[in-house]
């Protein structure tokens, strides 16, 4: 889709920090761009897909061991008093590029924000805090390092 932010990102047209981190059977480990925080990852399949039962077999074969091992990786990332896994799919008010948010979620967030899970997100995007790209490279770093260790 030509004005899918995921696939922009994936395939260059938009900097993505941190570049790919991992890939594995049509689906690709990215860190996430937005204000949730440093270590979030996004697991999103290789294709514009807008639906989970739009998924191929071998994708939907895949992605539950994939989710496991980015939330080791995103845990591991961070001092994570929990790990969120949420599915994404809409932009603009209508389906988009489904994305998995793995979310490493430390104690120090709920205290600054007052809350956790769904409130927690939403209190970190009004406070749209900005990522340091160095920052995010560096963890990205890490974070194929321990992809490589789980593989």
């Amino acid at each position: 889709m030509s004005d899918c932010l995921a696939c922009k990102l994936s395939d260059g047209r938009l900097p993505l920090p941190g570049g790919l981190i991992h890939g594995h059977a049509g689906w690709r480990v990215e860190h996430c761009i937005g204000p949730l925080g440093l270590g979030t990852l996004i697991v999103k399949p290789e294709r514009h897909v807008t639906a989970v039962a739009d998924l191929s077999d071998g994708e939907a074969a895949a992605l539950g061991a994939l989710l496991k091992r980015a939330s080791a990786v995103a845990s591991a990332l961070v001092e994570a008093e929990q790990v969120y896994n949420c599915l994404w799919s809409h932009s603009g008010g209508v389906p988009g590029h489904i994305h998995y948010v793995v979310q490493p979620v430390t104690v120090s967030q709920i205290e600054r924000f007052g809350c956790y899970g769904p409130d927690l997100q939403t209190a970190m995007f009004l406070a749209g805090d900005e990522l340091d790209p160095e920052q995010v490279e560096a963890i990205s770093g890490r974070a194929r390092l321990l992809f490589a260790r789980l593989d």
